[in-house]
């Protein structure tokens, strides 16, 4: 039963926003919303071309207006209420559609595109919902998107291993399992002690895993978190149509 659990950790990727029309961070061929990540994606892109790096973010701050939580981001709000404090949720992803169905306890560890900071020395991050400044409107210095690159280290690394650590039950949702230092999560949790799951469209390699859900985010996580948040409903028909197989005390969760 949900008891057993004391302390939950959710790590959410791509997956979960694909289903409200946010495009994947980086397709098959390499290309992010057809341009090559290398030119967006990376400081060196940014430094070589700042217009066009800023024009690509602004371009995705238009988009995500158009865009709404799902089913899956709201879930995960329920179960942030049903542990308070004793939940974290950890996104890979930039948009604010977790913060829009209601997440608090929220690390966005890729950084944030509907913020911008600049690059002077106190690092000033301001919101910015359109186009972004060129200028810092608090001490005039230049200004990038508040996004975390390939090859630079991801936010509050300290906080999310803390929390891995302390966790009994850690789930991932709507992720590849292959980019790090995420990647490396469940292997931490995992040795840590806790419960790994898996919820995703196709079983991620790897090991380090106790329990594999497939299906859509928006339809299996919601009744993956019902089972938690209300364990009384075990066994209704709302069971995701697909699970791996369980031990006798996994059951019991």
């Amino acid at each position: 039963m949900a008891a057993m659990y004391n302390k939950i950790v959710i790590l959410t990727g791509a997956g979960i926003s694909a289903e409200s029309g946010i495009k994947t961070f980086r397709d098959a061929d390499g290309l992010w919303e057809n341009e090559p990540v290398e030119a967006v994606a990376t400081p060196e892109g940014f430094e070589r071309d700042p217009e066009r790096v800023i024009a690509f973010y602004d371009e995705r701050r238009a988009g995500l207006k158009k865009a709404e939580p799902n089913a899956a981001h709201h879930a995960l709000v329920k179960l942030e209420e049903k542990f308070g404090d004793n939940f974290l949720l950890i996104t890979q992803n930039v948009d604010d559609l977790h913060q829009r169905a209601g997440s608090k306890r929220i690390i966005p560890m890729h950084g944030e595109l509907l913020k911008i900071r600049c690059l002077g020395p106190q690092e000033h991050i301001i919101p910015c919902a359109e186009n972004q400044p060129k200028e810092c409107p608090e001490c005039g210095a230049k200004m990038r998107p508040h996004i975390v690159w390939f090859g630079e280290i991801p936010f509050e690394m300290e906080r999310i291993q803390k929390a891995l650590t302390k966790c009994d039950l850690f789930a991932y949702i709507g992720t590849s399992g292959v980019v790090y230092p995420a990647a490396g999560f469940r292997q931490m949790a995992k040795l840590s002690g806790a419960h790994v799951v898996c919820l995703n469209l196709e079983e991620v390699g790897g090991g380090y895993t106790d329990e594999f859900i497939q299906g859509k985010a928006g339809e299996v996580v919601p009744k993956w978190v019902a089972l938690r948040v209300n364990p009384v409903n075990r066994g209704s028909p709302s069971t995701p149509q697909h699970s791996s197989p369980l031990s006798q005390k996994q059951r019991l969760f």
